[in-house]
């Protein structure tokens, strides 16, 4: 492998990569709370970032990072899906983090899967977002459709939030989690590609080799919205934290 951009860093494995991202997230958030306000983090869903609430969790217990200041954001959200719903990510964020910690339930912002009208929710969404004052770190994962939220291929580098359908490869791996095809959801709310790429620092996690072909052109390929993370090469300060197999095509 050449030498990977100054953007791009590799961990032995996904749990140094977490433990790396946790420990800039906790001096983060003291260090805008420092300053008077709240720390506006935007949170990711799925497999990936399980380890890096972990070790949230674990840095609030044993090393009292607070998220009494935290204001948090969601990416994504199943259209259908009510947040009793077992793979809502309602759901998923409070078992997985929200549970654990400190942070105030009005602080806490996730897309609704049933909202009386999409179109004034997601106006909505981003309203709040500018009122919190803005995104100041976006944690990204990415699917195997490029996808950076549910931003499938074909979305418009100036996207906002909104619903969008899900391309059949996302449901495909969201099939095991829903026991089968026919119950995922065909369409979610999805923050736009403008909207994460409005925050001030990105960091996305990918592991595993199933990735390393996706994330090889999100990071060296063209800026295309055929790929939505290729956009993130177009941001100021937008981080990819890889293990090794998913960094072996770069």
């Amino acid at each position: 492998m050449a030498q990977p951009p100054s953007n791009v860093r590799i961990f032995p494995d996904r749990e140094a990569a977490c433990r790396s991202l946790a420990s800039e997230l906790a001096g983060l958030i003291r260090t805008i709370n420092s300053e008077g306000r709240n720390a506006v983090l935007g949170l990711a869903t799925g497999n990936t970032p399980i380890p890096l609430y972990q070790e949230l969790i674990r840095l609030h217990r044993e090393e009292d990072v607070s998220f009494e200041r935290v204001t948090t954001f969601n990416l994504d959200e199943y259209l259908g899906l009510g947040r009793d719903h077992p793979e809502s990510y309602w759901t998923f964020m409070h078992r997985q983090l929200f549970d654990h910690v400190d942070i105030r339930a009005e602080n806490i912002h996730i897309p609704s899967g049933d909202p009386d009208d999409i179109a004034t929710h997601c106006a909505g969404y981003e309203q709040a977002i500018r009122d919190a004052g803005g995104i100041d770190f976006q944690l990204l994962g990415i699917g195997r459709t490029g996808h950076i939220g549910f931003n499938e291929p074909g979305s418009p580098s100036d996207s906002r939030t909104r619903c969008i359908e899900l391309d059949p490869v996302t449901r495909q791996d969201a099939a095991p989690a829903f026991g089968g095809l026919d119950a995922v959801p065909t369409h979610a709310i999805t923050m736009g590609c403008g909207t994460i790429l409005e925050a001030r620092r990105i960091g996305l996690l990918a592991f595993g080799e199933k990735k390393a072909s996706i994330v090889r052109e999100a990071i060296e390929g063209p800026v295309t919205p055929q790929v939505s993370a290729s956009f993130l090469q177009k941001h100021p300060d937008a981080t990819f934290y890889l293990d090794r197999p998913a960094a072996a095509d770069l």
